[in-house]
């Protein structure tokens, strides 16, 4: 490390979230941190810093230090809302009778079809704006609500766009098999054809996405079909993560770890062969304990059969005018270890490091180490487990993207 650096954080406890450090949260007490063009250049016991200068210094006061939040899964670029729906669901209708009666992803895929990119933009920002106000860093975006090109199209140029105005990293995602559109009725084929042969080649060559993602579920599309859009995805060189066993088991997360998909998510219905495919594949499992709180699943993902074989789990929002309206990654931390058993700092690792290998970046994020970029957040409280613990009142007091400190952006 050379004799100045650009931002230099002392008197903190870090929770690194470094696998390679013992304990769950990867902890350095009374430590410092250096960064230099954007990256962590030094990391560890505040006594150890060698001889270093900066004109950004920041004293930590003894807060705590993690890795920046990473949201792994949204879909928080859609226009209307579906409060009529969740009316219903509580009146006893499920999530399945109400998509089958005309409501739904298609509900939504009307009125994102009839926004402008304008609009779409304007009522994206501020749910993007509550993720990052939680400490979140970076967010991955998904399409899927347009199913045709020119609507597929604008949600994502929509996502780019919202990158470009807030200091936040976004991850895009191209879900145009998210549903079968009204014009393409009994014809989920031609539609797939369509996915294939047109959107995403016409998404890859914008270079608009940096993923591709489908439905495969009992109301979505079938396995063979799913299949044909990984093999595309392939083709344009775009890696694959795949909705899968949300409503049932129909053999998708056995397809996505043979094709070696970042993540499969939800999982509820996963089989023990499945969790051994993810494990030989390194695909992360992507839990989504927001649906399952907002649509009263009963089905709980096989944690202790994930967390035995070494498959990563990370935690993600979901974010999406149906299933989980929910804008707070916080709230998803708590419900992982309320809902299904996570223990704090497992629910941590699920935002960080696990999330960033979901979305392709654990080479650059969600741990904080020398090398990685320095996203970082400062937060005022005694113990990590705080941070899974309380909701809502606990904020973060410093934010730092990539260095730069944003938090009053």
């Amino acid at each position: 490390m050379s004799e100045r650096c650009d931002l230099l954080i002392t008197n903190l406890n870090v929770a690194t979230m470094d696998p390679s450090i013992a304990g769950g949260y990867g902890v350095i007490e009374d430590a410092a941190i250096a960064v230099t063009k954007g990256r962590i250049v030094w990391i560890g016991p505040r006594r150890d810093l060698p001889g270093c200068t900066s004109d950004h210094i920041v004293d930590g006061e003894g807060q705590w230090a993690t890795p920046g939040l990473i949201d792994c899964h949204t879909h928080l670029v859609y226009g209307g809302h579906r409060a009529g729906e969740f009316a219903r669901r509580l009146g006893g209708e499920s999530y399945e009778e109400v998509a089958r009666a005309g409501g739904g992803i298609i509900s939504t895929v009307r009125a994102t079809r009839s926004a402008s990119a304008e609009t779409l933009y304007k009522l994206a920002e501020p749910r993007l704006r509550a993720l990052m106000a939680e400490g979140v860093t970076t967010v991955e975006i998904k399409s899927g609500y347009g199913l045709d090109l020119d609507t597929e199209l604008k949600q994502l140029r929509t996502a780019r766009r919202l990158a470009q105005h807030n200091p936040v990293e976004v991850v895009t995602t191209c879900l145009a098999a998210h549903a079968l559109p009204p014009e393409y009725d009994g014809r989920a084929e031609e539609y797939i054809d369509l996915i294939c042969e047109q959107i995403l080649p016409a998404v890859a060559r914008e270079q608009l996405a940096d993923a591709v993602d489908m439905f495969c579920e009992t109301i979505g599309f079938t396995v063979d079909q799913c299949q044909r859009v990984v093999d595309a995805a392939k083709k344009l060189d775009l890696p694959v993560k795949v909705h899968a066993e949300q409503l049932a088991r129909t053999g998708a997360t056995e397809m996505a770890a043979k094709v070696g998909a970042l993540s499969v998510d939800h999982i509820e219905y996963i089989s023990d062969a499945d969790v051994r495919a993810m494990a030989e594949s390194g695909t992360v499992a992507v839990l989504l304990p927001g649906a399952f709180y907002t649509l009263h699943e009963t089905q709980v993902p096989p944690i202790e059969k994930l967390r035995e074989a070494g498959v990563c789990m990370a935690l993600a929002t979901d974010l999406n005018p149906g299933s989980c309206p929910i804008a707070s990654l916080r709230l998803m931390m708590n419900m992982g270890c309320h809902l299904f058993g996570l223990t704090p700092a497992e629910a941590l690792a699920g935002v960080t490091r696990s999330a960033a290998r979901a979305l392709g970046l654990c080479c650059s994020r969600g741990v904080l180490r020398e090398g990685l970029r320095a996203d970082i957040v400062l937060w005022p409280m005694d113990t990590p487990d705080q941070l899974a613990y309380e909701v809502g009142a606990l904020k973060p007091t410093k934010i730092f993207l990539g260095g730069s400190d944003v938090t009053a952006c």
